[in-house]
């Protein structure tokens, strides 16, 4: 145990100073007094690991699929709603496909909070184009009736 004193103030007491002491170390051997035949993990043939992983890949291929027809058909969904001008703008959300009141009230939010989104494109008479109304103005009609 070592002491510290100083010289200036000899009525304090010393201050005790701990030790170094060493952490215990563990035993190099425990790993080797445990292992016996049974605890070991299995390891399995390569060419069953390598078709487990053929099997992996080929469902996550079919999973990456069934989400871009996933993706597909919401943009769809959005697209038959005819109230976006860009179907995209309507991020991809799962409830959309199997809930269409879901699909409705997002469109619906989305188009209030950002109104430039919506649809532009003018459906009706709008007053250009070819006319079809009934009433339409014949010369040979008029002639006739003129000449009675």
């Amino acid at each position: 145990m070592a002491t510290d004193t100083t010289e200036q103030d000899e009525t304090t007491e010393p201050v005790e100073t701990p030790e170094a002491t060493e952490p215990e170390q563990p035993e190099a051997n425990v790993a080797n007094e445990h292992s016996d035949p049974e605890s070991e993990p299995e390891t399995f043939p390569r060419d069953y690991v390598e078709k487990l992983r053929r099997e992996s890949a080929g469902y996550r291929d079919k999973a990456k699929r069934a989400d871009d027809l996933a993706t597909r058909l919401h943009t769809a969904l959005v697209t038959a709603t005819g109230r976006l001008a860009d179907p995209t703008d309507l991020p991809f959300d799962e409830t959309h496909l199997d809930d269409p009141q879901a699909l409705t009230d997002a469109v619906d939010a989305l188009l209030a909070s950002k109104p430039h989104l919506a649809n532009r494109r003018p459906s009706g008479d709008v007053g250009q184009g070819a006319a079809g109304d009934g009433n339409m103005v014949s010369l040979a009609g008029l002639l006739r009736s003129g000449a009675n």
